[in-house]
């Protein structure tokens, strides 16, 4: 996929990026060999990107032409709503990450500069990590406030090159080098593909439903139907609108970053394999037993119990019975009970995680 930055005016570009082509805004609107691309990933760096603005229709031409635009028309809207600012600002997890990099500020106010998702003090990564993961875009700038002890993102916009100080300029090229590179550390192809196939796999996930033999094979046989494999990690989930498609090979649940990298996926209008939906049904066993029941589907006994009808496990299945968390996977969550005793107290543990079992 070939890498476009667009900007208004190339000649106050003053980086120098190898990887991608540098081209004005006005020449990626009108030039007809912009409109043919096929693929392209498009980097909009406009300094105006509001409703009718020339940055924004480099973005909402991107998507009209098939091309990957960052940041997205959806992105630029999202940042104009505040109760969307004010939700993310309640996220347990940012908020922990906030706490833990802004604690050691003695003012009360903080600006935090976001390049590519990266600041220039690595202490504020996780923080610039997870709001570029939520608006993927290439500069941001973050807003913060203490009160009463706490910091709260107060807001977050785009950012412009031409706001970035001279002190960080070095810092903002080295990583636009690194992101178009992506994902990070992995060879670019020596050919060009027609498709980009995102994998998200980890060789230290415990439950991994693909080795690494399985993963080299899965990228030779893509190659065959001209499609690249990238093998990405959650610290890319702000990446995923540059892919043609998602494929989950972590073991998917649904209070996981896989179910939110698969909603992601969809949203941006990828080909996701497994969608949201599929997730929800097929890792929880209560949602598959009605399903096998209400379409005739033969399958072992099964039982679904609840705290009014524990008592009756031996008599509906029998023992020794087999007792499941109901989204459990690869026999987590999975207890064999062999007397009423067993059951019992197996009932207890699997209770206090899921109100049916």
């Amino acid at each position: 996929m070939k890498s476009l930055i667009v900007v208004e005016n190339p000649k106050r570009w003053s980086f120098d990026v190898d990887s991608a082509e540098v081209v004005s805004a006005r020449a990626y609107l009108v030039e007809p060999r912009f409109a043919a691309m096929r693929r392209a990933a498009v980097y909009n760096l406009c300094r105006r990107l509001g409703y009718q603005s020339v940055g924004y229709y480099v973005s909402l031409l991107a998507a009209a032409r098939g091309h990957r635009p960052l940041p997205s028309v959806s992105t630029v809207q999202a940042l104009g709503q505040s109760p969307l600012v004010r939700i993310l600002a309640e996220d347990a997890d940012l908020d922990r990450e906030v706490q833990r990099a802004l604690g050691p500020l003695r003012s009360n106010e903080f600006r935090l500069s976001i390049y590519f998702g990266r600041n220039v003090a690595r202490r504020y990564d996780g923080v610039c990590r997870a709001l570029f993961n939520q608006f993927p875009a290439p500069l941001l700038f973050a807003r913060f406030a203490r009160s009463e002890g706490r910091w709260r993102l107060t807001g977050v916009r785009l950012g412009a090159t031409s706001e970035v100080p001279e002190k960080h300029r070095d810092f903002l090229l080295e990583q636009a080098r690194r992101y178009f590179e992506r994902p990070a550390g992995r060879r670019r192809p020596a050919r060009s593909f027609q498709y980009d196939l995102a994998v998200l796999w980890s060789a230290d996930d415990p439950t991994a439903p693909s080795n690494d033999r399985a993963m080299r094979r899965l990228a030779r046989a893509a190659a065959g139907q001209d499609i690249d494999v990238k093998i990405i990690t959650p610290e890319d989930y702000g990446r995923l609108a540059e892919f043609d498609a998602l494929f989950l090979r972590e073991t998917t649940r649904v209070e996981h970053h896989t179910y939110r990298f698969a909603t992601r996926a969809v949203a941006e209008g990828l080909v996701v394999i497994d969608e949201p939906e599929s997730i929800v049904r097929a890792t929880n066993k209560v949602y598959q037993a009605e399903l096998f029941v209400r379409n005739g589907i033969p399958s072992p006994r099964t039982f679904v119990v609840h705290e009014g009808n524990r008592q009756e496990v031996a008599e509906r299945v029998g023992l020794p019975c087999v007792l499941k968390k109901p989204d459990g996977a690869f026999s987590v969550g999975v207890v064999t009970a062999g007397t009423p005793e067993e059951a019992a107290e197996s009932l207890d543990d699997v209770s206090e995680k899921s109100g049916l079992v």
